[in-house]
């Protein structure tokens, strides 16, 4: 036991404010500086994490308060980044699980909340946001008992800590109420200290450290990250490494630790030990991966294994293949292609890669929409070009049936959308299993969906609701396939040229369809310029120019009048397509194209699938 020492991980629905906690624990403990000027959201490191207002990777950071040294250990809100909160949970001893006051707990706070009791550790409910003007904290406070509750928890479990919190102002109280103007954050700290058991291992025992994640760095390459099990680690030691072959006959890597770190602030440090119970970084082991062991070399004993939740989405990434590769991007082969992704996955567990008949293209499968819009963003951001494919979802037999992944999804829409919403989800297989009253003119409707009827349904949802709609969603198991889902799209509007648009083709081609494309935009034949008002795709001249002649009066000269065109974003465009169509991803450029660009290798392909 290191009775000066303590583990915790922040778990909460996304939104509700773990980010801001840490924040104000950072401040608040005299980590930072007077004077030091510190953004928000400062474990919020990552570019895509800043712009979306969501974190997107675990992260770790420490405070020391009366003389212990807490560990916190920041965790996504979202189910697309569970691997992450899985991964997070096995570093610590304890939570903090934030609920917001007023929405209460959300499905999220269950999934991350069911994680945190599988591994039994211990709760601090945190109930965050309490100056709301619709705050309903005793009410809440009900909600996280019954949540409890439906979840099996023991006695033990069900009778946790509660704090009231203010964290954006770091005012906390114990009990549920108002914290004072003049509270800080002590009461918070005060229960982490009492509530949170300190970690347990015997440092006498011979060394067992998990690696729970992967980092790099420019000086000194892979970093692994984890926590002492066992033992006690010690920089410039033989160490083995047990691999996940370790025990198939395979001996143990036997590495020195070149460099030994711990979390101090948001700062790594060197150190020269680091007992049981202690997070560590170290440097020196090129070939370790999640899930590893870092053992004593006299008595290798590997740890049980990481086991994260199965995919659930899968999609195929390849090689650029249009007439406009090459002018954007650095990264255009398909060995940098499999070089990132397979980067990817030795730090994203819940990622799985697939090979394809083809060299040039890859499956890539993960637990949403989000998670593999954020990989392709990343990707984009660092100089890629690539195509996508539309999301599908992974199948499983069971007992000669098939079956399919199920989400449960929880929105939160004003009264008068309430139609709308059940009407979305009828012809996406969705059945609506609660619907109750929410504050101030709000309605909270609970349904069950097939995975692949709520691919694109959050922009659809948001548009006709006009930005009102909030949608949480989380995988919940596998039902039977629920049959073929309509499509909601019209056809497709194709250019069957190479060239740039101009304003007059746009213009006589208003009626056809919604275009994508301003005039003076570079099209190619076999690009999607625009959605059809009819069912079937059409094929169009979107860049001929207006002939010359003779004829100079008013009428003929008029100024072309276009509506706005609908700009894909990468998420739109992801959801928008159908099979036979696939996203171009430049760093400048989102394109929506056919698979096979030429109309007489369409007409073949498509004679191919109706035989």
């Amino acid at each position: 036991m290191s009775p000066k020492l303590r583990n915790v991980a922040l778990v909460a629905h996304v939104d509700h404010g773990k980010t801001t906690l840490v924040d104000a624990l950072l401040r608040a403990t005299g980590t930072f500086a007077a004077h030091q000027a510190v953004v928000d959201r400062v474990m919020d490191s990552n570019d895509q994490e800043r712009e979306r207002g969501i974190t997107i990777l675990a992260k770790a950071a420490s405070i020391t308060w009366k003389g212990v040294k807490i560990n916190l250990v920041d965790t996504p809100g979202h189910a697309d980044f569970g691997g992450e909160v899985e991964r997070a949970l096995t570093m610590v001893d304890g939570v903090l699980l934030l609920v917001d006051a007023a929405e209460g707990p959300l499905p999220q706070t269950r999934y991350v909340l069911q994680k945190a009791l599988a591994l039994d550790l211990p709760a601090v409910v945190v109930i965050n946001k309490v100056d709301r003007q619709d705050a309903r904290a005793e009410e809440v406070l009900d909600e996280i008992y019954q949540l409890f509750i439906d979840l099996d928890a023991g006695d033990h479990h069900i009778d946790f800590a509660i704090v009231s919190a203010v964290a954006r102002e770091g005012r906390t109280m114990r009990g549920v109420g108002m914290p004072a103007a003049d509270d800080d954050l002590s009461a918070l700290l005060d229960t982490v200290l009492d509530a949170i058991p300190p970690p347990t291992g015997d440092a006498s025992a011979p060394l067992q450290a998990m690696v729970t994640q992967l980092d790099a760095s420019e000086y000194l390459g892979r970093l692994a990250i984890g926590r002492v099990v066992n033992g006690v680690m010690r920089r410039g030691e033989t160490v083995a490494l047990l691999e996940e072959e370790f025990g198939e006959g395979q001996p143990p890597l036997k590495r020195k630790l070149a460099q030994l770190m711990s979390f101090h602030g948001v700062s790594r440090d060197e150190v020269d030990e680091l007992s049981a119970g202690d997070l560590f970084v170290v440097a020196g082991f090129p070939e370790v991966e999640i899930g590893d062991t870092i053992a004593a070399v006299d008595s290798p004993v590997a740890l049980p294994r990481l086991v994260v939740d199965e995919p659930v989405l899968r999609m195929t990434f390849g090689v650029n293949t249009s007439p406009l590769a090459g002018r954007d991007g650095k990264f255009l082969t398909s060995r940098h292609l499999v070089d990132r992704l397979n980067k990817e996955i030795l730090g994203n567990v819940s990622i799985k890669l697939f090979e394809t008949g083809s060299p040039d293209v890859i499956e890539v499968a993960g637990r949403g929409e989000l998670q593999l819009a954020v990989l392709i963003e990343s990707m984009r951001r660092e100089g890629y070009e690539l195509q996508v494919s539309r999301p599908e979802v992974i199948t499983k037999e069971v007992n000669g049936k098939r079956f399919e992944p199920q989400e449960r999804g929880v929105c939160d829409v004003p009264d008068e959308y309430v139609g709308t919403v059940t009407q979305e989800l009828a012809p996406r297989k969705g059945r609506v299993t609660d619907l109750r009253a929410g504050d101030a003119g709000r309605t909270i409707v609970t349904f069950e969906c097939p995975s692949r009827g709520l691919i694109g349904f959050r922009s659809l949802l948001l548009t006709s609701t006009r930005g009102t709609a909030l949608l949480h969603q989380h995988h919940v198991g596998w039902m039977p396939w629920a049959g073929d889902m309509p499509s909601p799209r019209g056809g497709a509007l194709v250019s069957d040229r190479l060239g740039v648009t101009t304003g007059y083709a746009l213009d006589k081609l208003q009626l056809s369809g919604q275009f994508f494309v301003n005039p003076g935009e570079q099209v190619y034949e076999g690009m999607v310029v625009g959605e059809s008002a009819r069912d079937d795709e059409m094929v169009i001249n979107a860049v001929r120019a207006k002939e010359k002649n003779n004829i100079r009066t008013h009428s003929h000269d008029d100024a072309v009048k276009l509506p706005t065109p609908k700009i894909h974003t990468l998420e739109t465009a992801i959801e928008w397509i159908v099979d036979d169509e696939l996203v171009e991803v430049t760093p400048k450029a989102i394109r929506v194209r056919k698979r096979y660009l030429a109309l007489e290798d369409r007409r073949k392909a498509n004679k191919k699938v109706s035989a």
